[in-house]
This record gives C-alpha cells, sequence and structure tokens, in this order.
C-alpha cells in the first residue's frame, strides 16, 4: 500500500502520518515520566475519596482507586517508573548486547563460540521464569529489576548486533582496514557500528516494547515495583476487583500500557526509510 510521506523527501526522510503520531504519542509519555509527577492534583499517596473505585468526576479526571486514592496521580508517577525503569534496562542490554555482538564477530575464534554458547544458554531460559526466580530470591528493587530486565534481554541484542557484524565482516572495506593493520576498536567503532545503526536502533524500540510487558507483568505478579510506588502494571493489579465494575482505575494503566507499547512499535515501523534500512 503507498503511504504518503509527510517529511520533506529532499531531506531523504519519509514518515507517515501513523508514525507521527505514534511518535507524538511516545514523546506525550517521555514527557509526563520527566514532568508529570510535578503537577499531579493530588499525592499518590492520599486517600481523597471515601468511594472506592469512584466514577471520573471533575475533581477526580480517572476516579479513585480501591483505597479511594486518585489514579490520575498514581499514574502519573507510575509513568516514571514504568518508562525510567525499561529505559534504563534496555540501555544496558543493546550497549552491552550491541558491543559484545561487534567484538564477537571481528574477533571470532574461541571467544565468539565460547561468548555464543553462554548467552545463547542464557536466552533459553523463559523471561518470564527467570524474571520470578531472580525476584523472588534477591528481593525486588529498582536497581536490582533494571539489572534483572537488562540481563534477560541482553543475550537477543547479542545475537542480532552480531549477525549484522558478521555480514558486515566480510565486505571489502573490512578487508582493506584490516590491510592496513586498523585494531579491533577501529574495527567496531569506525567501520561496524556505523552501518549497522539503523537496524540497532529499530531493535532498540522493540526490546524496550518487551521489556515494559515484562515488568509490567513482574509488577501484576507482586514481584515488580513494590508500594507505597507503584508503576502501570501494579496500578493494574492493585485494581483488578474494579474490573467487575469498568473503573476507570483498572482501564487507565491497561490503555496507557497499550498506549505506549502499540506506538513505539507503529513509529519503528514508520521510521524513516534512510535510518531504519541504512545498513
Amino acid at each position: 500500500m503507498n503511504q504518503t510521506p509527510l517529511l520533506s523527501p529532499r531531506f531523504g526522510l519519509r514518515m507517515n502520518a501513523v508514525g507521527i503520531l505514534s511518535g507524538l504519542i511516545v514523546l506525550f509519555w517521555i514527557l509526563v515520566a520527566f514532568v508529570g509527577p510535578s503537577f499531579a492534583p493530588h499525592a499518590p499517596g492520599d486517600i481523597v475519596d471515601f468511594d472506592f473505585f469512584g466514577p471520573i468526576s471533575s475533581e477526580l479526571w480517572l476516579g479513585s482507586d480501591y483505597l479511594g486514592r486518585d489514579i490520575f496521580s498514581r499514574i502519573l508517577l507510575g509513568t516514571r517508573y514504568t518508562v525510567g525503569i525499561s529505559f534504563a534496562a534496555v540501555c544496558i542490554a543493546c550497549f552491552s548486547g550491541v558491543v559484545l555482538g561487534m567484538t564477537a564477530a571481528v574477533i571470532g575464534g574461541w571467544f565468539d563460540m565460547v561468548l555464543s554458547r553462554v548467552l545463547d544458554a542464557l536466552n533459553s531460559i523463559p523471561s518470564k521464569l527467570f524474571g520470578l526466580v531472580m525476584v523472588a530470591a534477591i528481593g525486588s528493587s529498582i536497581p536490582v529489576l533494571i539489572v534483572l530486565l537488562a540481563v534477560i534481554y541482553t543475550p537477543g541484542s547479542y545475537r542480532f548486533a552480531r549477525a549484522l557484524a558478521v555480514n558486515c565482516n566480510t565486505l571489502d572495506f573490512i578487508s582493506v582496514a584490516r590491510a592496513r593493520g586498523e585494531k579491533t576498536i577501529y574495527l567496531i567503532s569506525q567501520e561496524i557500528l556505523p552501518n549497522i545503526t539503523g537496524p540497532v536502533l529499530a531493535d532498540f524500540g522493540l526490546r524496550f516494547v518487551f521489556i515494559v510487558l515484562l515488568l509490567s507483568g513482574l509488577s501484576f505478579l507482586g514481584l515488580g515495583v513494590q508500594p507505597p510506588n507503584a508503576d502501570w502494571g501494579s496500578l493494574v493489579k492493585e485494581n483488578i476487583g474494579g474490573l467487575a465494575f469498568a473503573a476507570p482505575a483498572v482501564i487507565a494503566p491497561c490503555v496507557a500500557i497499550a498506549s505506549l507499547t502499540i506506538s513505539v512499535n507503529l513509529l519503528i515501523d514508520n521510521l524513516p526509510v534512510k535510518i531504519r534500512d541504512r545498513a
């Protein structure tokens, strides 16, 4: 299906309306994560409604939760935890995976074989099961969640980056650089990385979505962000009893999770062609 570009082709960029709308939604949640809690009408822990699962009103924009707390204020605070933890984890995972993947592709030999087998073994463990076991054993805290999520998704990032780097490593410009006597660090940073940046950025966005969903799942099971703090998954767990009443307290965080993850996916699918397909 042909899609009309909304950005000037003179700059080599093409993005349709879906991509722009998705980008605006992602940008909105990023801004909410930074400044949202400062504009919360109530403190997230204050009981402001004597009725539980209260309806939407002029004072409570998204109703109240199972204790009578303002769900709108709690979503604003939960955005910081959901987006912040997920972004920190995906940065660590992708940085580690891309660096290790390019290094393994360039060095090859026993280093590549050993590292690949170790990370493949780690990748074979179901992510939710691994997360549940580790959080139950170590305990749940924000640093633990960040490191755990990064460890779970580093092997996938490694495999993706290594596959791209192996393809680049066979090209003529790499052979020329080797003939000049260039070192491994130069080959990685100056020859391979610039040629795989586009696919790596797309993979970064997808892994961010996976981490958001896994973090929300752990929180829904009670092993994610702990009270009195709450991310979106925790808000769903806390207010699941209001589902029978169609309470905004349980619907709103579900909509938040869906809007962020779907928007990131659509943004990746509609990235400007020269960014997404650079490699």
